[in-house]
């Protein structure tokens, strides 16, 4: 399965590279399919490389989407931690 984040551009870096970041984990990504891309546009981020960009409305959903997904993958175990 591949998935690509919902990511903020804050910095732009030498070459084809920027900064971005969601919920506070900021990751160096490759903007070679996208040179067009300023500081403050969202993107979609899969492995490394700025894939789409969007808008932030459509960013703001899909990460809120990928939070509540995310939310549902470590459910709790009935009794988990408690001594027998």
């Amino acid at each position: 399965m591949c998935i690509a984040w919902p990511m903020l551009i804050t910095e732009l870096l030498p070459g084809e590279y920027a900064m971005a970041e969601c919920d506070g984990v900021r990751r160096r990504v490759s903007l070679r399919l996208l040179p067009d891309v300023r500081v403050g546009s969202y993107v979609l981020v899969h492995a490394g490389y700025a894939i789409e960009q969007l808008d932030p409305e459509a960013a703001r959903e899909q990460t809120a989407l990928m939070t509540e997904l995310a939310s549902g993958m470590h459910p709790q175990v009935p009794g988990a931690g408690e001594k027998a």
